[in-house]
């Protein structure tokens, strides 16, 4: 077809890359031993200390938590998102539906730092800052995980941001404290406090399913451990806007240069040095 001029350079750069992407899903599907591991996931995002600095960059690693979805055809959907006050956010919960979902972003959970010249700063100076990312498999209704009833404290609020006239109206947002762990959760994305009560419930559900296995692995750091210093000596990941521009995981020793496209959500390479990690070490 190209002897006879038609213009086909298009078309095969096309196929080549089409088949370089399942290739590479191929290949990480061998990579999946966790029984979780083709689960759906819930990602939860908590800035560190230093208020409005990084509350802004954990909305940074929102976004690029969302890119990587789309990148690869997953759904997402927010259930609770609790916006800084003057930029940024508080905290968020998203749901992450798709194949391999959870054995894809697993080990994506811990501090990730971040290196800038502020845009906050008047003076124009080089600031750090933390968030922490936790993300659990989603559980199906056929595991049973036996709650308590008398172990919750469910209050009711109301929801905030965006959402049209009908917020802050009801107290339809909810927010379940199981006691005896001190997990907290909560669900403001639907206008329904029914709604709302059944998507916390489900992730109160992966908490507590992730809390028992991590204690049935003893090699495993507990999750709380983890939530008691977002900040330095915890990072997995750095990434540098200034002095240089430079993404580093701190595990796997994986560097990339291009850190508009990490951030744009492209973290296969990443994703595929911290499971071949995971099975050389299991």
């Amino acid at each position: 077809m190209a002897k006879e001029g038609e213009n086909v350079e298009s078309d095969l750069a096309a196929f080549v890359q089409s088949f370089e992407n399942a290739l590479n899903t191929a290949e990480l599907q061998t990579l999946f031993s966790d029984q979780d591991d083709a689960r759906n996931a819930l990602l939860t995002i908590h800035p560190g200390a230093g208020g409005t600095e990084s509350q802004d960059w954990a909305q940074i690693l929102l976004r690029m938590y969302l890119r990587y979805a789309e990148r690869k055809g997953h759904k997402t959907e927010i259930l609770d998102y609790q916006p800084g006050e003057e930029a940024g956010l508080k905290s968020v919960t998203v749901r992450i539906t798709g194949d391999y979902v959870f054995g894809n972003l697993s080990l994506e959970s811990g501090v990730h730092r971040l290196v800038r010249i502020s845009p906050f700063d008047a003076n124009k100076r080089r600031h750090t800052s933390f968030a922490a990312i936790f993300v659990y498999p989603e559980v199906d209704e056929d595991i049973e995980i036996e709650i308590n009833p008398d172990d919750l404290r469910i209050d009711t609020y109301r929801s905030s941001g965006s959402g049209g006239q009908h917020v802050n109206v009801t107290d339809s947002a909810v927010r379940i404290t199981h006691i005896p762990t001190r997990i907290v959760v909560q669900c403001q994305n639907e206008r329904s406090q029914h709604k709302n009560k059944a998507s916390a419930m489900k992730v109160l559900k992966a908490r507590l399913y992730e809390l028992e296995k991590k204690k049935k692995n003893e090699k495993l750091e507990k999750l709380e451990d983890l939530k008691s210093d977002i900040a330095w000596g915890n990072q997995i990941r750095s990434y540098v806007l200034h002095p240089y521009r430079m993404v580093k995981d701190l595990r796997t020793r994986v560097e990339i240069s291009d850190v508009n496209k990490v951030l744009d959500g492209d973290l296969d390479e990443f994703i595929k040095a911290s499971l071949l990690q995971r099975t050389k070490s299991q």
